[in-house]
């Protein structure tokens, strides 16, 4: 037997990024929840970008129109790295570039439905799950505070506006 001088291309432009799971968050979303206990309103779009390699989540707080208080804005790329076999999340927002440092890893749960993201690093380690049920989205992330004791900071849930959004 001879191996094969061909090398197979595991990740690269070649090798399209297609997830059934996260094709449900693709399109516009309204977000309502909380946010360390304070009610928060966002709106979402998500759409696969750079060769359908990401998934590009687009958050914008409710107050963005206003010119006095821009409101949060974020951008999350979420890829997948097939060397590996993980999903990566990288999450840029307003809070500049030292809180954008560090990625998150994640896999599918058990049942399919959901993400779940490990980011570790400057603040410590925080949990972000994203699941998909009856045709809406949940976003729970949980921090491990400071004495090691878990916590949420953020539940999130993402339905589809009944009139477009306007960004």
């Amino acid at each position: 037997m001879t191996a094969s001088a061909e090398s197979v291309e595991v990740d690269g432009e070649h090798t399209i990024f297609r997830d059934d799971l996260l094709d449900n968050l693709v399109g516009k979303w309204k977000v309502h929840g909380t946010i360390v206990g304070q009610p928060i309103e966002q709106v979402c779009d998500a759409e696969w970008v750079l060769n359908h390699q990401f998934l590009r989540v687009h958050f914008l707080g409710a107050t963005q129109s206003d010119s006095k208080d821009p409101g949060y804005e974020a951008m999350v790329f979420i890829g997948y790295d097939n060397m590996s076999e993980r999903y990566l999340a990288h999450w840029l927002d307003t809070f500049g570039g030292r809180f954008s440092e560090v990625l998150g890893f994640g896999s599918k749960t058990e049942n399919g439905t959901s993400i779940k993201f490990v980011f570790d690093g400057l603040g410590g380690v925080l949990h972000n799950t994203i699941s998909w049920k009856d045709g809406s989205w949940r976003m729970l992330i949980e921090q491990k505070n400071s004495k090691g004791k878990w916590y949420t900071f953020a539940d999130e849930s993402f339905e589809r506006p009944l009139t477009p959004v306007v960004e």
